[in-house]
């Protein structure tokens, strides 16, 4: 006779306690160990990038110290001493004190003029709708793709009619026009995102249009004027085909001119020490603007990235 077998009770039916043993615990997730895999990668690749980036700089820094002679024997050690003669004769003898000079009203004047112009035109286009918006939006796009060597013949001789080549004014005005689309671009989108509301109940008070944007859209938009400075401020402070074209004056040379310039008679003379002088004072400028606006940098393209 066969008798059927009678499956075990669970602890909770069969009155007994539940102990943690009886408990297995869920299985992890999978997407967490993959997900915990692309970290550990990504991290890798910006630690290799980050290397591949700051060691020329630290190297470059590094051999500004040396002597010409402990340049080639060994590049790769610590300085024996501080050479600050060094940087005194790069900054005098090779005249990097009057091409920081040229440089100095160059980009200030042209940065300034960028953002004032630039931010306007974008405000227009983001807040106002009038027939040929999208036109004149999609023309300053169009600008950003134009290469700049196929106007450098025809720029040459449009600067020279009006009497602006070799002056600071003609290179200002120069490097306004080649930063405006990516200026109007950026500060367009970023524009776009600032709430309407604030606006409105200013022109409800009385304010007028200027008064609205210079003093309320204006400072709101902050982050994203510091972010597309910096783009701006690097752009123009390393051009270099463009003064090469239009300033042709010795005396009048700008930062990039005269590194050439310099890496020519320092090369012929082997003061190989003056010359990395030299290069490290012309990224030091660029390296504080970034470390000292670096947050408002990343608040800048976020916020203009979001909407």
């Amino acid at each position: 006779m066969k008798t059927t077998e009678t499956p075990a009770l669970l602890p909770a039916e069969s009155g007994a306690p539940i102990t943690k043993t009886d408990i297995r615990p869920p299985a992890p997730p999978r997407e967490k160990k993959e997900g915990t895999v692309l970290n550990v990668f990504s991290h890798g690749v910006l630690v290799i990038w980050a290397f591949m980036v700051v060691m020329p700089l630290l190297w470059a820094v590094m051999t500004s110290f040396k002597d010409d002679r402990s340049i080639f024997s060994s590049p790769w050690s610590l300085p024996d001493s501080l050479r600050f003669d060094n940087w005194s004769r790069a900054w005098t003898q090779a005249d990097m004190s009057d091409y920081f000079l040229n440089t100095v009203p160059v980009v200030g004047g042209s940065l300034i003029g960028t953002l004032v112009l630039g931010s306007m035109a974008a405000y227009v286009l983001a807040r106002f709708d009038f027939p040929g918006n999208r036109f004149i939006y999609y023309l300053f796009i169009g600008g950003m793709s134009f290469p700049i060597m196929l106007a450098l013949v025809p720029l040459f001789y449009v600067v020279n009619n009006m009497g602006l080549l070799n002056s600071i004014h003609g290179l200002i005005l120069v490097y306004i026009a080649y930063s405006l689309p990516f200026t109007v671009f950026f500060l367009t989108a970023f524009f776009r995102t600032l709430p309407t509301s604030i606006a409105e109940a200013a022109f409800v008070d009385g304010a007028s249009h200027s008064r609205t944007f210079f003093q309320i859209m204006l400072p709101m938009a902050k982050p994203g004027l510091i972010s597309v400075g910096i783009f701006n401020f690097l752009g123009q402070w390393n051009q270099y085909m463009l003064p090469t074209v239009l300033n042709t004056d010795p005396d009048k040379r700008v930062l990039t001119q005269g590194l050439v310039q310099l890496a020519v008679s320092q090369g012929y003379k082997g003061d190989w020490s003056g010359l990395f002088a030299g290069l490290v004072m012309a990224m030091l400028p660029v390296l504080a603007a970034y470390i000292i606006f670096q947050r408002q940098v990343v608040q800048g393209l976020t916020a203009g990235a979001l909407k």
